[in-house]
């Protein structure tokens, strides 16, 4: 019997349409997507503090070193098809923790894990952005390549030094800052208002220095300076006025305190009545702790983006946490939904 009188039987057209369904666009299938957090060795707490505001535990991984200095990296549980989120900052030892990260994120990807996020607070080798000089490299962009070719699909990141490292990824980045936890710090403290200065220490952080002093409702001041080597710098002049002010100096990062110490000492001969720091690194390298202790800062504050000595913390030092402004991205992230909505749109300020 032909195909078009079999069609015509009684009942059959109900046969024929469950036994073939009309094709679709999609087809739904479980499990749900799950959300796991996995933290490297440079700065456990943190990772801790994160889960705990998620509201899970942290990953079960092994990490070890070999005796020749090696990594060692296994997850102790399934990743497959899980989006996971692996935090771990840029603090020394530097090289190490990179070479961690990179190890746990392509341990995850030859899990079969749906997407890798490296949550990495401070990134490392920012300051290494650009060709200062004949014959450098651009190691910034490098690690950008290190971390998309490991199996990164995402990098999470905060209050980096310049705009355009976002530029070296063809991924996602994920940029976030610190600079509202500051603002409603010193708001608390009663630093706000038309005697309150916000000070930029240099020309490249003037737009982030003027957003911070709409925040605190203060002036707004620049510093001009030449950085005769690395570390150091040298105030040339003062854009802004400053004195029988109270003067507020951000940065991005403490390193050993040179930049932020000569801007204190110039501000002070400029007549500010009191002068305040912040950043949202807090390094601290060498014996630069010692030397705040010693210095006529009214106050130190800084975030958790890396461990802090707290031995050998100055009485006048605040650390404030990230962890809730972590968890809040991870959580917008794994749901899909904007990041910068967090911020209100203003989380890139270069």
């Amino acid at each position: 019997m032909a195909t078009t009188e079999l069609s015509r039987l009684p009942g059959l057209e109900a046969v024929t349409a469950h036994t073939h369904p009309a094709p679709g666009h999609y087809i739904e299938r479980g499990p749900q997507k799950r959300l796991m957090v996995f933290s490297g060795r440079s700065h456990p707490d943190l990772a801790q503090n994160i889960a705990e505001k998620l509201g899970v535990e942290l990953g079960g991984i092994e990490l070890s070193t070999f005796a020749n200095d090696e990594t060692y990296c296994r997850y102790d549980e399934s990743v497959r098809c899980a989006d996971v989120f692996i935090v771990q900052t840029g603090c020394p030892p530097v090289d190490k923790n990179l070479m961690e990260l990179l190890v746990m994120i392509q341990g995850a990807k030859l899990a079969s894990a749906k997407r890798i996020t490296a949550v990495m607070p401070l990134f490392p080798y920012a300051r290494q952005d650009r060709k200062a000089k004949p014959r450098e490299p651009i190691t910034a962009r490098l690690v950008a390549d290190m971390l998309q070719l490991a199996g990164a699909d995402r990098v999470l990141t905060m209050d980096l030094h310049a705009g355009q490292i976002q530029g070296f990824f063809t991924i996602p980045v994920d940029h976030m800052t610190a600079l509202p936890l500051f603002a409603n710090h010193f708001r608390d403290l009663g630093v706000t208002g038309e005697d309150v200065v916000s000070v930029a220490p240099d020309a490249g952080r003037a737009k982030m220095a003027q957003r911070f002093a709409e925040m605190i409702e203060g002036d707004l001041a620049i510093m001009h300076k030449t950085r005769p080597t690395h570390d150091q710098a040298a105030v040339t002049d003062i854009a802004g006025r400053v004195r029988d002010k109270i003067a507020v100096v951000g940065d991005d990062v403490i390193m050993t305190g040179g930049t932020l110490l000569a801007n204190v000492e110039v501000l002070k001969k400029q007549g500010a009545r009191e002068v305040w720091v912040f950043a949202t690194h807090g390094l601290f390298c060498k014996n630069a702790l010692e030397r705040f202790k010693e210095s006529d800062i009214a106050g130190i504050v800084v975030t958790d983006t890396v461990p802090i000595d707290p031995l050998n913390r100055p009485d006048n030092l605040r650390v404030l946490s990230v962890g809730e402004l972590l968890a809040d991205t991870i959580v917008n992230v794994f749901a899909d939904d904007s990041v910068s909505a967090i911020f209100g749109g203003e989380n890139q300020l270069f």
